[in-house]
């Protein structure tokens, strides 16, 4: 089981964070900074919790087998957290979230553009009273804009940010991406606002609003393939496995399957020639530079594929790393987590859990060499640190919890 600790260490280690974030992109965020060393308090609905606890199969299992209440889809973003049920809805709770937020520095919420003023807990209602917060708002389309009251989904954001139109085959439909790609990355865009909040607010002592949509993440997702379009004028297509701007970069058939070849400048695509016997291919006038081969990639094309055909995924991934030409597998799940790059790298762990023992996550992408990241808390379940969390920062003894919970307001 991979070491677990108590006491956070990170370089966010006295940072606490109220987390009124659910489903994806909120917590993706807020497990980036709880892995860094924030002290996250998830504030869930009694009775309710996180919508994503119940999106499964598949489930994480007790010790004999049996399913839990905790899907995986909840499990793969909300490590490092302490859950606190508080009914926000009554004024009760609203007024237990902000004597809470007296221990916080940071608010996260994604509730739909002015749904919390109902509860008088939006950043208008709260920034006079707190001005060193920080109050992060994770929206579909933003605070801003027409389309600011519509509520907005990770696939709705893909197809109207473009990333659709360039996914899939050439002569296909378009396709979303395998993942919930414009939440993941606009959770990323959160964590970064908020550091460099911090960092101001280090500077200054002044709080600000962070407002992150999930469309204009996607729209800036689209980096090279954006400003191919604003500096061309030239709506991009889908390429299929290929790159707009490189050739040959793309999937290739070969012998047995399919491989990636990696050709990033011109001497490694005559060293892939010259590999594959075709050193002709490499002097060809059509394809002696990388705009030659963009030029003329319908010609080429077909000649990579035979080539690449006559001999197995292997043979071609072992000749090129010889020859310093980048090249890999396409790797089903099961190989991903067998590679030992990837194993070296502590990508999978294993975290001790309430209900289910321990639980299989993966681990944490950020390595940092003096304030490395750790894990404290797997995944909770629902008000599982309730009394803890309300205990220590609040001094709230027994009686008044009781009272609390009798009451349905925790």
């Amino acid at each position: 089981m991979t070491e677990q600790t108590t006491k956070p260490t990170g370089p966010l280690s006295g940072i606490r964070v109220l987390d009124l974030t659910r489903i994806l992109a909120g917590p993706t965020c807020t497990q980036y900074l709880g892995d860094l060393g924030a002290d996250i308090i998830k504030i869930e609905r009694p009775g309710a919790g996180d919508d994503t606890r119940k999106w499964g199969p598949p489930y994480a299992k007790t010790p004999e087998g049996e399913d839990t209440s905790e899907s995986t889809y909840y499990l793969a973003s909300n490590r490092n957290k302490r859950s606190v049920t508080v009914d926000i809805s009554k004024p009760e709770g609203q007024a237990l979230i902000k004597r809470l937020l007296k221990k916080c520095d940071v608010l996260t919420e994604n509730f739909k553009v002015g749904n919390l003023a109902k509860y008088n807990l939006s950043y208008d209602d709260l920034k006079d009273e707190f001005p060193g917060l920080i109050y992060c708002s994770i929206t579909g389309f933003g605070q801003t804009g027409p389309y600011a009251p519509r509520p907005g989904y990770d696939v709705m954001a893909q197809g109207m940010g473009g990333i659709m139109s360039l996914t899939g085959p050439v002569d296909g439909m378009p396709y979303k991406t395998g993942m919930a790609v414009a939440d993941i990355i606009t959770g990323m865009n959160a964590t970064i606002s908020i550091l460099a909040a911090m960092h101001h607010k280090q500077m200054t002592g002044e709080g600000q609003r962070c407002d992150l949509a999930l469309l204009d993440s996607q729209v800036a997702f689209l980096t090279y393939e954006a400003v191919n379009y604003l500096g061309s004028g030239n709506v991009p297509i889908r390429r299929g496995n290929a790159h707009s701007n490189v050739a040959p970069y793309q999937v290739v058939p070969s012998k047995d399957g399919f491989f990636i070849i990696a050709a990033g400048n011109d001497g490694q695509y005559q060293r892939f020639c010259e590999l594959g016997e075709k050193p002709e291919m490499g002097t060809d006038p059509r394809f002696l530079t990388n705009s030659d081969r963009i030029i003329n990639r319908d010609e080429l094309t077909p000649l990579v594929e035979e080539m690449t055909k006559s001999q197995t995924s292997d043979w071609w991934m072992e000749g090129l790393e010889k020859v310093g030409v980048p090249s890999g597998p396409i790797n089903t799940l099961d190989k991903v987590f067998e590679n030992p790059q990837v194993q070296s790298r502590d990508m999978h762990i294993k975290l001790s859990h309430v209900s289910a023992g321990e639980v299989d996550l993966l681990g944490s992408p950020l390595k940092l060499s003096g304030t490395p990241v750790n894990y404290r808390h797997a995944p909770p379940t629902m008000g599982q640190h309730t009394d803890e969390v309300l205990e220590e920062l609040l001094d709230m003894d027994d009686a008044e919890r009781a009272k609390l919970r009798e009451d349905g307001f925790i």
